[in-house]
């Protein structure tokens, strides 16, 4: 699969499809770009799928500093560029949302479109961080594996998390969590644990903007996503029921018809 060094960091992206427009997908914090499997099959028949792994995390490079979402958004704005696909749909999940809606108050002219999914526009609470903290510090020194019953329920809604169907996908995603590199993943948590808030500047955004959460998402509960609809002109929202945090896994079809309708 490819890799391209931009702004200081080597990232791995897939690549997929064809088409006049391209779709930008950004994944959540202890994912990666595999989090958009079924949306790129679905719409990498029309457009080219272009998915990334942020820094530290999955299969790109772990650097010493840059996980603020300041930077990463710089890493997306240079991996927009360097590729070439810019003006592009983007769509960003949590983490990824984050950098969308920075791209979308900075860098208006590499959108054509932004899809929020299961995001925030403020700083993260303080009754979330303390614990978060305490998770990270666990992780950082004895591994992953040791919390990750404690981050699916987080990550997952109690649907997709008691439906006994599911379990093989369950499985994979705590093995795909608990194989994140220790360092870089709790430089990542940090990150978003320690991010500034951006929503007193939403209302610059101009480019046509979907906000979609899962009814059962308790990372970034649904009022949030009304809210950031509400400060962006002319934004849309919309629930994705029997969904948690991870919407694009949890809900895939609801999900890609959300988009498909928005960038119609």
């Amino acid at each position: 699969m490819p890799r391209i060094t931009v702004n200081g960091v080597d990232l791995f992206y897939t690549d997929t499809g064809t088409g006049d427009e391209t779709i930008l997908f950004s994944h959540g914090l202890l994912m990666s770009g595999e989090m958009f499997a079924r949306q790129i099959e679905y719409f990498s028949k029309n457009y080219r799928c272009i998915a990334y792994d942020h820094r530290g995390q999955a299969n790109s490079e772990v650097t010493a500093d840059g996980y603020d979402m300041d930077t990463l958004a710089d890493d997306a704005a240079a991996l927009i560029t360097a590729l070439d696909i810019g003006p592009c749909h983007f769509v960003g999940l949590s983490m990824g949302g984050f950098v969308g809606m920075r791209l979308g108050i900075h860098k208006p002219d590499m959108l054509k479109s932004l899809t929020l999914l299961d995001t925030s526009a403020d700083a993260e609470p303080a009754e979330n961080a303390k614990s978060y903290r305490t998770l990270n510090f666990v992780a950082r020194w004895f591994g992953l594996k040791i919390v990750t019953s404690k981050v699916m329920p987080i990550l997952f809604g109690n649907t997709f998390m008691t439906d006994p169907n599911r379990k093989s996908e369950r499985d994979f995603w705590r093995q795909h969590i608990a194989s994140h590199d220790r360092k870089g993943i709790t430089r990542a948590v940090s990150g978003v644990i320690e991010r500034t808030a951006v929503y007193d500047k939403l209302g610059g955004i101009t480019v046509p903007t979907l906000v979609a959460v899962g009814t059962e998402d308790v990372a970034t509960v649904p009022a949030k996503g009304q809210r950031i609809a509400d400060a962006i002109p002319n934004a849309k929202f919309q629930m994705i029921e029997q969904a948690g945090h991870s919407a694009t896994i949890e809900q895939a079809d609801a999900v890609n018809h959300a988009i498909e309708a928005h960038l119609k």
